[in-house]
This record gives C-alpha cells, structure tokens and sequence, in this order.
C-alpha cells in the first residue's frame, strides 16, 4: 500500500514538472532592494561636501542623479583641446552638448567633476538618496554645518560668507567672481565625529598643495563662468531647489523646465538604474547594460554624441581595487599633540591627506574608480583618505 501510495506522488510530481503548476510565489523585487539612507549615512556621504558654497552643492547633488553624463563630461574636460577653454569659449563648446545643465555647470571645476567621476560609487548613492529624499539631503546638510559652527569651524572668511536665514545656515562666495571651495577634514571641523561605526567619507586636497588656515580650512579657486553659474538656489525651508527658468533653458539648449523648482530630468539617466520606490515615480529604465557599466571606468574620451543617440561608453582598463572610507580613529584628547611629525601650518588631523608628493604618487599608481563604505577596523595608522585617480586639476580657470 505504502509503496502504491509513493509511486502515485512520483507520478504527480513528474507531471508537475512536466507541464507545470500554480506558480510559486516569487519575493517582490523592491524586497532586494536597498533601504533608504538613514540619517546616519547621510551625513557618512555628505561630511565632505556639506561646507561648500550653497550654489556648488546643489549643482553637484543634481548631477550626481546622472552619473553616466558626469561621467562623460570628466572625458570631455580632460581632452586637452577642451581643458584649456574658460570663460565665454567655455559656455559655447558646452551649448550643444547634450548633457544636464546641473552636469554642464560642474565643468568649470575639473577637480570636483574627475572626483566624482572617480568615486562613482559614492556619485550614485548621494543622487539616489537626493532622489529619494531631498528634504533629508538638505537637514543633513544642515545638520553638519551646525555640527562645524558649534565646533567653532565654520565662520566668515575672506573666501566665503556664512549666515543664517530662516534658521538655516547659507555659504556664498564672498567675491562674485571666484568660487572658493574648501579643503577640509571632516574628522577635524566635525568633531569629534558622532558615528564611529560610520567613518565619513573623506576627499582629497584638489588643487593641490593647499595650504591649511587658522579655522581647520583650505581653499581652491574657480573663476566664475557667468553662464553656468547662480541659475539654482537652495529653498532650505521648503526642502527644493529653486532654479532660474530662463537661465537654466539657455544652457539647456533653449528648452526651460516647465517649472521654477528643480525636478529630475529621467532623459538624462541614460538607462542607470532607480533604486527603491525612485523606480515608481521615474520609470524602471532599461537595466543599464554591461558596456555602459563598464563604460564607467573607461578613459578615452568618446565623441559627445547627439541628442537622442545611444551612449556607447569606451573600452574599459583592467579594475583598480575598491577605494574604502577610513577606519574609525580614536578623537584626541583636548590639548593633544600628535607624535607624528608636521609641515608648518598644517594641524594634526590634516595628515588624513597624505603628503602631497604621497597623494600624487598613488594617484598615478591608480586608485580605485568606486568607492564603497568600509566596516570600522581596528585602530591603527592614519589613513590617507581618498586619492582620485589622477591627480585633481587644481587652481583658477581663466574666465
């Protein structure tokens, strides 16, 4: 009986098989995906950038929700026939490029665009996060720079202003025509830092021999190009960005957004993945394809290619290891002195940037394109914190 009852199930599972059944239920694919960043993590990924002048912030959060065109355009700037343009020249090659104003607007600073291009990891988390919250992008924001000015950091200087309006705290450049961007150690004008499980991500000096001042800060100049800069403002209250329809259609080859609040463009994603609930409010996109993932890491510079065409990324060199944040390091004392030994004028916790010789060797060693955040290790020497690949533009742009 037992073995008449075991070949009848042998038979029904044959069949099963054979022609099939109900289906099994599958896991909803949004189970698989990532969570959304927590407060904690914001402030991880956005201690480097946070101090920046208001304006420079917000073009590099809007860029970052388009990876691929920061991408191209870092091949772009680096093509020796475009790096040496400034000013108006600089404006008009731009025009007919196809990429996002808020990408086009990032070109007068080479060093921030190669950063970003060199880190894409982090580009596509701090786009992802700006996409899927950006009033929780902005209170971090402001979160770290209360967190600088409690810690006496962040003041008024002869290369920025800060203020508060409307309970939220504003930095713009003290001269209209150049853009000050500070170099800082986020372990330094944040301390000590809150999350020692969530090291912040720290970024090298991109000029290049920076000099350290009095308030924790160094500084690398950009000449404003009037076309590309002021056409956003950040709406700290309302938790948007504000942007200049007319300005903003100009460098968008005449086509104005159809309203005055910044909304991302999907046109621009080129086929990179949304995350999360992103993917309902902008569309799943076409899973990006294996070349133009690869694509991220390729270093001649393609053709810029009409509008509406298909992006077809460059050959790929062999993979670099992965760039990690630091490992959490103990805070000093009050009154500590390091051991180590410092240049003139250059605090303790500035050594996390290596010495300049150091940071442009490994640059040229090559450091990782992508970035990705570490477990805390144990304590121990230093690190030196995050090298692009290649060695930051640095200085003025002619104008």
């Amino acid at each position: 009986m037992k073995a008449q009852w075991v070949r009848q199930l042998a038979i029904a599972l044959a069949l099963l098989l054979l022609f099939g059944g109900p289906a099994i239920a599958q896991p909803d694919a949004s189970e698989n995906d990532p969570q959304p960043a927590t407060a904690v993590q914001l402030d991880q990924m956005l201690a480097p950038i946070a101090l920046y002048p208001d304006a420079l912030v917000a073009q590099i959060l809007m860029a970052a929700t388009y990876p691929l065109e920061v991408v191209q355009a870092d091949r772009w700037v680096r093509d020796p026939a475009n790096a040496a343009l400034g000013g108006d020249r600089l404006a008009e090659a731009l025009a007919p490029l196809p990429w996002d104003p808020s990408v086009k607007s990032l070109v007068p600073f080479p060093g921030l665009l190669h950063m970003m291009n060199s880190n894409l990891d982090w580009t596509e988390r701090v786009g992802n996060a700006f996409l899927a919250d950006e009033g929780a992008v902005m209170d971090s924001i402001q979160r770290l720079r209360s967190r600088a000015q409690a810690n006496g950091t962040l003041g008024s200087t002869t290369q920025a202003v800060v203020s508060t309006q409307d309970d939220a705290i504003i930095i713009e450049p003290t001269n209209p025509n150049v853009v000050y961007v500070p170099v800082y150690d986020p372990y330094l004008v944040y301390a000590p830092w809150p999350y020692p499980a969530y090291p912040p991500y720290i970024f090298p000096d991109i000029g290049g021999g920076v000099i350290i001042g009095g308030l924790g800060f160094g500084w690398v100049g950009f000449s404003v190009v009037v076309p590309l800069w002021g056409w956003s403002h950040w709406n700290w209250h309302s938790h948007h960005i504000d942007i200049d329809r007319g300005r903003f259609g100009n460098i968008d080859r005449h086509r104005p957004p159809p309203s005055g609040i910044w909304a991302h463009d999907p046109g621009h994603r080129h086929g990179v993945p949304y995350p999360g609930a992103s993917r309902g409010r902008f569309g799943p996109g076409s899973a990006i394809s294996p070349d133009a993932r690869r694509g991220f890491r390729g270093y001649p510079t393609p053709p810029s290619p009409p509008a509406g065409s298909v992006i077809r990324p460059a050959p790929v060199p062999p993979a670099h290891p992965t760039i990690r944040p630091p490992p959490a390091r103990p805070v000093p004392a009050p009154g500590a002195r390091s051991s180590r030994r410092q240049s003139p004028g250059y605090p303790p916790s500035f050594e996390s940037f290596g010495r300049g010789a150091d940071v442009r060797g490994q640059a040229q060693r090559g450091q990782a394109s992508r970035m990705t955040p570490a477990v805390p290790q144990p304590s121990g020497p230093r690190s030196g914190g995050f090298a692009p690949h290649g060695a930051a533009g640095g200085g003025a742009r002619r104008r």
